[in-house]
C-alpha cells in the first residue's frame, strides 16, 4: 500500500476487496461469497451452518468461533447489494479500487454497505478463535436484506431449532462506527385495483381502476400529512415522524378505454413508537368503503393487497449492555439513530439484544462511486481487536 494510506492490515483489506469484487446484487446468487467465507473458516477448522432459500440459489451462513464457550456475540452482515444500473460511476463498480485522494478510500458496490464490515470481521476469525474472552464470537451472514430482510428470518429460525442462544448481536451497517440504537420500520405493499372497462363515452357503465386507485392514494397522502402534523416527534431522526408515500403506479391501455386494471406500490416508515400494521389496516378499511360503490356497477371490482416487505422498527437503549459494549469497542462518546432499515428489529424480536455499528456512512451507500474510507476500516479493525481481548461484558 502507498505510504500515505492509513495503517491497515493487508490481509483485512484484501479480504474486503475480494468480497466487493463478487457480484451479489440481490437478483443474483450470493453463493460465491458464502462459499468463499465457508472455505476461509474451514481452513481454521470452523464449520459453518448454511440455510438456503427455496431454490437453493442463496444462503445464509452462521459460524461459531469458540465452540467450547457457552454463548457468544453475533457479528452480523448482509451479503446482498443494490444494483448500479443507470448510475454514473467513475470507477468499475466491482473493481474494489483503492485511491489515495481526496482521502484513502476503497471504492465499489457494497464497500460501505456492508462488505467492509464483513471482511474485517472475517480477517479476525483466527484471533477470535484464540481469544481469552469467556464468550464465543458468531459470524452471521444473510441474503436478501436489501429486498425485504428475508434471509435473516431463516437464519434465526435455524438458530432457534438448533438451540443456539446468542448473548447479543452487533450489526455492522454503516454508522461511521457510532452505535445506533433506533431506526424506523419499512413496510411496503402492492395494491391491485380491478375495475370494469368500457368505451370512454360510456363511463357510467364502467369502474375506472385508475380513479379508484387515485382515491386510495389520496388516503395514503392524507395519512402522511397527518403524521407530519399530529404525530409526537421522536427527536434524533432526520425526519422525526412516521412517513407514507407511493413509489410506483401503473394502469390503463388507451385514452379512450376506461381502465379495468391499475396497481401501485406504497410504503410506511414508522417510528419505533408507532405501529405500521395499524396504518395498513386503515388503508384496507378505506379500500373496503370504496368497494361498496364499485361493486354496485361490477361485482368483481375491488382492491387486493400484497405484502412486499415488512421490516420492523428497532428501538434499543443507550444503557443496554450490548450498546455499552459497542461504545467501549468503538470508543464512541455517543449513540445515534439512523434513518435506514436494518435487520436489528428482527434480531430483537427474536430475543437477542442488538445494536447497529459499522464502518462507512449511509450517505455513500447505494450511490455511484460508493466507498468506505480506509480510516473507517481501520477503526473497525480496532473494534475487532478490542472485542477479541474483552474479558467481560458490560452489565
Amino acid at each position: 500500500m502507498a505510504d500515505n494510506l492509513p495503517m491497515f492490515p493487508n490481509t483485512a483489506l484484501e479480504l474486503v476487496q475480494s468480497l466487493v469484487r463478487m457480484n451479489t446484487v440481490s437478483q443474483n446468487s450470493n453463493l460465491e461469497l458464502i462459499h468463499f467465507v465457508r472455505d476461509e473458516l474451514l481452513r481454521l477448522g470452523v464449520r459453518s451452518r448454511l440455510t438456503f432459500n427455496a431454490d437453493k440459489s442463496k444462503a445464509n451462513l452462521f459460524a461459531t468461533l469458540g465452540e467450547n464457550k457457552t454463548a457468544g456475540i453475533i457479528l452480523s452482515g448482509h451479503t446482498d447489494t443494490v444494483p448500479w444500473d443507470g448510475q454514473d460511476w467513475s470507477v468499475p463498480p466491482l473493481g474494489a479500487v483503492v485511491q489515495a485522494l481526496p482521502e484513502p478510500r476503497l471504492y465499489g458496490r457494497g464497500s460501505a454497505d456492508m462488505k467492509g464490515f464483513i471482511g474485517v470481521a472475517l480477517s479476525h476469525a483466527e484471533q477470535f478463535l484464540n481469544s481469552p474472552a469467556p464468550f464465543a464470537v458468531h459470524l452471521a451472514l444473510s441474503y436478501d436484506e436489501e429486498v425485504g430482510c428475508f434471509g435473516v428470518r431463516e437464519l434465526i429460525a435455524d438458530l432457534r431449532e438448533a438451540g443456539i442462544k446468542p448473548l447479543a448481536c452487533i450489526i455492522g451497517e454503516p454508522t461511521s462506527m457510532v452505535p445506533a440504537i433506533a431506526h424506523k420500520g419499512v413496510y411496503r405493499y402492492r395494491c391491485c385495483v380491478r375495475g370494469k372497462e368500457a368505451h370512454s363515452s360510456l363511463t357510467p357503465k364502467s369502474v375506472n381502476a385508475i380513479e379508484m386507485a387515485a382515491r386510495l392514494i389520496g388516503k395514503v397522502r392524507d395519512m402522511a400529512e397527518s403524521f407530519e402534523r399530529d404525530e409526537p416527534r421522536y427527536e434524533g431522526f432526520d425526519v422525526p415522524f412516521s412517513t407514507a408515500s407511493v413509489g410506483q403506479f401503473q394502469g390503463g391501455i388507451a385514452d379512450n378505454v376506461v381502465p379495468r386494471d391499475a396497481w401501485f406500490h406504497y410504503e410506511f416508515r414508522d417510528l419505533p413508537t408507532a405501529n405500521a400494521r395499524l396504518m395498513q389496516q386503515e388503508i384496507v378499511a378505506q379500500a373496503r368503503r370504496l368497494e361498496v360503490a364499485m361493486k354496485q356497477v361490477a361485482p368483481e371490482a375491488g382492491f387486493q393487497f400484497e405484502t412486499i416487505c415488512e421490516i420492523p422498527s428497532f428501538l434499543g437503549s443507550a444503557d443496554d449492555p450490548v450498546t455499552l459494549l459497542a461504545r467501549q469497542l468503538s470508543g464512541a462518546q455517543r449513540t445515534t439513530e439512523v434513518a435506514f432499515g436494518t435487520e436489528a428489529g428482527i434480531f430483537k424480536q427474536a430475543g437477542i439484544p442488538t445494536v447497529v455499528c459499522g464502518p462507512g456512512s449511509i450517505a455513500q451507500a447505494h450511490q455511484p462511486d460508493e466507498y468506505v474510507s480506509l480510516t473507517q476500516l481501520a477503526q473497525c479493525e480496532r473494534f475487532m481487536q478490542r472485542l477479541s481481548a474483552t474479558q467481560s461484558l458490560p452489565s
